[in-house]
């Protein structure tokens, strides 16, 4: 059961693509920043974060998810910064004091703020005094503002090298996505359904076991009965090892393909067209036509005669 639920999730997330798009505001930020730089060089874009908080660390850790290999932060104490750095190992992190606040963002191509500062860090004057953007860099400098209240003012948009998305931006992301990932829960459900038929299917069919293991048990012991019988008439010093072992396989090979085709119709693991019902259908039939239900209570009586015997 393990094993189909496994197949199940891998089908979802492969047929529906379920975990993807941001329904995080620090996962739309990242997203969101991303999806609006130049797509061949989204991934060597200079990231600055400023504020190593909860929601600063998650912003890390969802830009390690999507490749990116530096980013400097920009904190009041570095021991956070620190912390951070021993917990991610797959990416650079450069720490800057504040004091280093708007050299750092000179050097950046993209700025997340993400502190709880009462006060915005950037105003207008702030952004017409950043240095451009290269133009491989789509020549505008991104503001990614996550905190409440915001640290980057409106009013910076309005200097042409600069574009600011805060929060209600990230939310409108995130609504999408949550939307998108319903229609997708749905489609989920479908496949699970499925699967679920399928490993149901096959539960069920268990029950026809016994009747493979009663048909085999039925046929190899004709097989060893005629094969004895041949054998003896043939005699045993007419015979080579090789010629004995050729017939022995000959006869496993006739059973072995007589066999196939009602093995066949016994099992049912909901890969095929036939049904449940249809298959244990099959079961009867042959338990009826075979006797297979007296198979177990014959070879009991037999075993129990041959004890009686060398017991005499």
């Amino acid at each position: 059961m393990f094993k189909d639920a496994i197949t199940a999730g891998k089908r979802v997330r492969s047929e529906t693509n379920i975990s993807s798009g941001a329904v995080s505001v620090s996962s739309a930020a990242v997203e969101l920043a991303l999806m609006k730089l130049p797509k061949s060089e989204a991934l060597s874009a200079r990231m600055l974060l400023i504020g190593a908080g909860k929601m600063g660390k998650l912003v890390i850790k969802h830009l390690v998810a999507k490749g990116c290999k530096k980013v400097v932060v920009v904190n009041r104490s570095v021991e956070r910064v620190d912390a951070i750095r021993e917990e991610m190992k797959d990416i650079e992190i450069v720490y800057r004091p504040l004091s280093d606040m708007y050299q750092a963002a000179a050097e950046a191509d993209v700025v997340f703020t993400s502190t709880a500062s009462e006060t915005s860090l950037f105003a207008k004057e702030h952004a017409e005094a950043l240095p451009p953007v290269s133009d491989t860099m789509g020549g505008v400098r991104l503001f990614v503002d996550i905190s409440v209240p915001r640290n980057v003012s409106a009013c910076v948009s309005e200097v042409g090298a600069a574009r600011v998305y805060n929060v209600d931006d990230l939310k409108e992301v995130v609504e999408a996505n949550k939307e998108d990932r319903l229609r997708k829960a749905m489609e989920a459900q479908t496949i699970i359904t499925e699967e679920l038929r399928r490993f149901e299917a096959w539960r069920d069919s268990l029950e026809t076991v016994p009747t493979i293991k009663k048909l085999r048990s039925y046929a190899d012991r004709i097989r060893a009965s005629e094969l004895e019988k041949c054998l003896q008439k043939v005699g045993e010093d007419a015979l080579t090892k090789k010629m004995r072992r050729a017939i022995e396989e000959l006869s496993t090979g006739i059973v072995n393909k007589l066999l196939h085709g009602p093995l066949q119709h016994l099992r049912c693991d909901g890969s095929d067209s036939r049904t449940l019902d249809e298959t244990l259908e099959n079961m009867h039939a042959l338990n009826r036509m075979f006797s297979l239900d007296m198979e177990k209570a014959i070879i009991e009586q037999k075993i129990k005669a041959k004890v009686e015997k060398t017991q005499n």
